[in-house]
């Protein structure tokens, strides 16, 4: 924090001293010019999506009030490049909002001294707050990304109380590196070694078969894709690399700590994919299976693959694939250079419209374009508990779908979520509707209409404005009023696609 920043701080800790600790970190963001909803903001105008709001909508968890005139100052290029380098982006105010999480600073051994409920509730508030505040907003989003792809369940054995550390150390600080590097914090990071039985891997006589359970996810979802090419024979060889690994119980002295231990391990030779790897190379094994399938084609199409789905639709082009692909080979891995790839292909730009917002990105977006103060408490999230996708809480190592498939059942919760919010509804959540038809400059009376530009990107079509204006007449008063048609706006099918 710069001088003048601690010293905005001070004086704001100071004048707020008397009030409620939500409302002192709602404020701080103010006091450093640097949260809330600005005094005046722009909203898209034309009958087509406005490319802004599309790399918005999906390059982030659609936009905050004054985005578009942040993109428009840096130009796409220009907000990407930023973007992808995070540590140059002040996030102070979001750093204010989320620091009094206490368990999540905690080393892994640690976080045993903290109740279970505490812990998932803390973790789960931090990663809804930080998406909707974060001016890191591409960063966010490749943390959602890699958090399905290195999927862990909060809820199996001591997983709850060794996740956030996982988040952390694996997934927050590896999520614009080297992908080598991401996996092999993954493979040795507690969390992991607990979820997919890594620990329980082991052979110590001659007729115990390893545990294969890591291996093959290891493989089939972390790099070379369930079509990769690999054989049940490389599953059962890398499961023999990987034995000896594991992390200390709870009940041990020094819990948590990943060790490790030779005696438990197979030293003899291995093949895997063709590849052989020598007798006696101990914990080193762990780093020729790395250098292999980190290395090997299908890796490069599988990841590309999955972001080139995340980021531009369902059943992604080829064409888009063997773009990225090839900046993923041609980098080394590095995962900004196949980011920036996926983002400047023609095939992102075209696809507007063409994805459906999962149940994490709808509840954000919505948060985001209404500017709302929230506090992320459980009132907020059981909507995400409802819709079926609370952070964390997806049972099976694939990690929640990106296809719409499976959320479309998911439409009546988005429609009282988007009512309930506007209403201000939702304990420790509020919405400011007046301010923000007045920062966007909207005239008495056009609300619903202006609340359609801001939200989609667009001009509303005339049955979308109409059904706008017949809702919100149907209220009482002008505050009724606004709730309803900027409700209505959140929950309209054309806001459920980004």
């Amino acid at each position: 924090m710069k001088r003048r920043d601690f010293l905005k701080v001070g004086a704001a800790g100071a004048a707020l001293a008397t009030s409620g600790c939500g409302k002192i970190r709602a404020k701080l963001g103010d006091w450093l010019g640097d949260g809330g909803v600005p005094d005046a903001f722009s909203v898209a105008a034309g009958a087509e999506t406005d490319d802004r709001v599309h790399l918005l909508n999906r390059a982030a968890f659609g936009p905050w009030p004054g985005d578009l005139e942040r993109v428009a100052k840096l130009g796409t290029e220009g907000w990407i490049e930023e973007q992808l380098n995070p540590a140059g982006i002040n996030d102070i105010a979001c750093t204010m909002r989320t620091r009094i999480f206490e368990s999540l600073h905690m080393k892994p051994g640690d976080m045993y001294e903290f109740k279970k409920k505490v812990v998932e509730e803390e973790l789960t508030r931090y990663t809804v707050l930080q998406a909707v505040y974060s001016k890191r907003q591409l960063y966010e989003v490749m943390v959602e990304f890699w958090s399905d792809h290195f999927n862990i369940h909060i809820g199996k054995a001591d997983c709850a109380w060794l996740l956030a550390p996982d988040q952390r150390d694996t997934i927050r600080a590896h999520a614009f590196g080297k992908f080598r590097d991401l996996v092999r914090t993954s493979a040795l990071s507690p969390a992991m070694l607990v979820y997919l039985d890594g620990r329980e891997n082991r052979k110590r006589k001659p007729d115990e078969m390893p545990n294969e359970n890591y291996a093959r996810e290891l493989l089939e979802l972390h790099t070379m894709g369930v079509h990769g090419g690999y054989t049940q024979r490389d599953v059962m060889e890398v499961a023999r690399c990987l034995t000896g690994w594991t992390c200390r119980k709870e009940n041990q002295l020094r819990k948590a700590r990943v060790e490790f231990h030779a005696g438990s391990h197979d030293d003899g030779e291995k093949t895997v994919l063709g590849r052989t790897i020598p007798a006696g190379l101990k914990e080193q094994d762990l780093e020729r299976v790395l250098d292999i399938v980190c290395a090997h084609p299908s890796t490069a199409l599988y990841i590309a693959e999955k972001l080139c789905r995340r980021f531009i639709e369902d059943t992604p082009p080829p064409s888009a694939v063997a773009k990225v692909a090839k900046a993923f080979t041609d980098s080394g891995g590095d995962i900004r250079a196949t980011l920036r790839a996926t983002l400047s292909t023609g095939e992102f730009r075209a696809a507007k419209g063409r994805k459906f917002k999962r149940p994490f990105r709808f509840v954000v977006s919505a948060l985001r374009a209404a500017g709302a103060e929230t506090e992320a408490r459980p009132a907020l999230l059981k909507y995400l508990q409802s819709m079926g996708q609370a952070p964390f809480q997806h049972p099976t190592p694939d990690g929640y779908p990106d296809e719409q498939g499976p959320w479309l059942g998911t439409l009546m919760w988005r429609w009282n979520f988007a009512l309930a919010l506007t209403s201000n509804a939702i304990g420790g959540t509020t919405v400011d509707t007046a301010g923000l038809a007045k920062a966007m400059g909207a005239p008495a009376g056009s609300e619903p209409e202006w609340f359609l530009r801001h939200a989609l990107g667009r001009e509303g079509l005339p049955m979308e404005k109409e059904t706008v204006r017949e809702f919100a007449a149907s209220a009482s008063d002008p505050w009724h009023r606004r709730a309803q048609a900027l409700g209505l706006v959140l929950a309209s099918p054309a806001f459920q696609k980004c």
